[in-house]
């Protein structure tokens, strides 16, 4: 691709040092679980009615199951957003000690 859209980027995402990857693949662990978490909590306040044994100790033991619940998901194979995340941003970490990604003047 050429014209004032073409910006050089790093060829592969292994170019970046094995620590700063393993800190995005927390990092994007972390995000997904978050994200699940307010999924299942937005599914959990679209009752269709009043609960049977409602109470607050029961309401926030539900929160802590649900959390827990979103943090095993997004351990495991989750739903893939940790992954894309990964690859995104891995796509423009430069590696130690490279020059920085070339990009074009917009001045004519």
């Amino acid at each position: 691709m050429t014209g004032p859209a073409a910006i050089a980027r790093p060829a592969a995402p292994a170019a970046a040092p094995a620590a700063e990857r393993n800190t995005l693949a927390g990092a994007a662990k972390a995000f997904e679980a978050v994200f699940m978490r307010q999924m299942i909590s937005s599914m959990r306040s679209a009752s269709l009615g009043d609960e049977l044994f409602g109470s607050s100790a029961g309401d926030q033991f539900r929160d802590m199951s649900d959390a827990r619940l979103a943090d095993s998901m997004a351990g495991g194979k989750g739903f893939g957003i940790a992954e894309l995340l990964e690859k995104q941003f891995a796509a423009r970490a430069a590696p130690v000690g490279a020059p920085a990604p070339a990009t074009k003047d917009p001045t004519p």
